[in-house]
């Protein structure tokens, strides 16, 4: 609660002496009439995003995120698509304060990555990229086309919540095939070579985790099990969401796997959320992280739809 009430406070505070400050100040003083302009417009944003954040309700909104991106058909493009959308969330979560990791990484025959996991830890992280599961649609020119051809890529977006340890998950020993490897990640800002990654199969459902980039292999093996256990609670809770929508006779969402969003470089730029119809012309902007407006559009949309995680079954 204290967490929460802080920043209400902290701008209750900053208004009353932005006001105090009006009262005092002169009339005549153009630039303090600026300041005080310049710093009410903030005040303005503050209060907008944090009435934003009371719609962030949900079960598990406040948890961090286990992210997952995989490269779809295409070969290097979309190996090359799905490291750019990698990077895109890293830099989001920056922009945020939030703890970026990348826990395993399978890159690309030629470049890129074929498949990477990685925890966002953060307040809200889940609550906020929630929004972007879906496949994600790239059309540019090629780079690694000498014809410099346009290409169509598509990568997925997978993302769960971090249970917390007070969500018990029971896990039998001999549900699992646990294998140790080396390293065999792109390295540098995203993975630390290491003797001791760990990879863990669940048999019953065929799940396969990793995590490399601790120094350890019990610490690999710690975040690797987290990671599992999520997984199968998210599995669990999607099949209650659909027995849900089968009491009630609704047709069930289809999320995983359906185009959300189409960022075109050539022959013109737009970034386009078709959920929303939210759209944007600079690319770029987007891709170095600028994500808010359409995670705020996207959930200002969720928003009646509910927890159905808090209903009875």
């Amino acid at each position: 609660m204290e967490d929460y009430l802080a920043p209400w406070e902290g701008l209750e505070k900053d208004l009353q002496d932005l006001l105090e400050l009006a009262e005092l100040g002169d009339a005549d003083d153009e630039a303090l009439e600026a300041e005080i302009r310049d710093e009410f417009q903030r005040c303005e944003k503050r209060l907008a995003d944090l009435e934003f954040q009371t719609i962030l309700g949900g079960k598990y909104d406040a948890s961090n995120a286990i992210l997952s991106v995989n490269a779809g058909a295409g070969g290097t493009e979309a190996c090359d698509w799905a490291e750019m959308l990698l990077r895109m969330y890293e830099m989001w979560a920056h922009r945020h304060g939030m703890e970026f990791a990348v826990v395993s990484v399978v890159p690309g025959e030629q470049a890129g990555i074929s498949s990477a996991t990685a925890r966002v830890v953060g307040n809200l992280a889940y609550g906020y990229l929630k929004a972007e599961n879906g496949v994600h649609r790239l059309v540019r020119l090629s780079p690694f086309d000498a014809s410099k051809r346009r290409h169509t890529s598509f990568a997925s977006v997978d993302v769960i919540p971090e249970i917390g340890e007070d969500i018990e998950i029971s896990i039998p020993p001999e549900d699992l095939r646990v294998d140790t490897f080396r390293s065999s990640g792109a390295g540098g800002q995203h993975v630390n070579k290491t003797d001791s990654a760990v990879r863990i199969t669940h048999l019953p459902t065929g799940i396969v985790v990793s995590c490399q980039n601790e120094r350890s292999q019990h610490a690999n093996r710690r975040t690797a099990m987290a990671i599992l256990q999520a997984r199968l609670h998210e599995i669990e809770r999607r099949k209650r969401q659909e027995r849900l929508a089968a009491l009630r006779g609704e047709k069930a969402k289809i999320e995983w796997g359906s185009q959300i969003r189409s960022y075109v470089m050539q022959p013109y730029t737009m970034v386009k959320d078709h959920r929303t119809n939210y759209e944007t012309a600079n690319v770029m902007a987007v891709l170095n992280g600028e994500l808010d407006e359409f995670i705020r559009a996207w959930l200002q949309t969720a928003v009646g739809e509910g927890d159905e995680d808090d209903e009875e079954t």
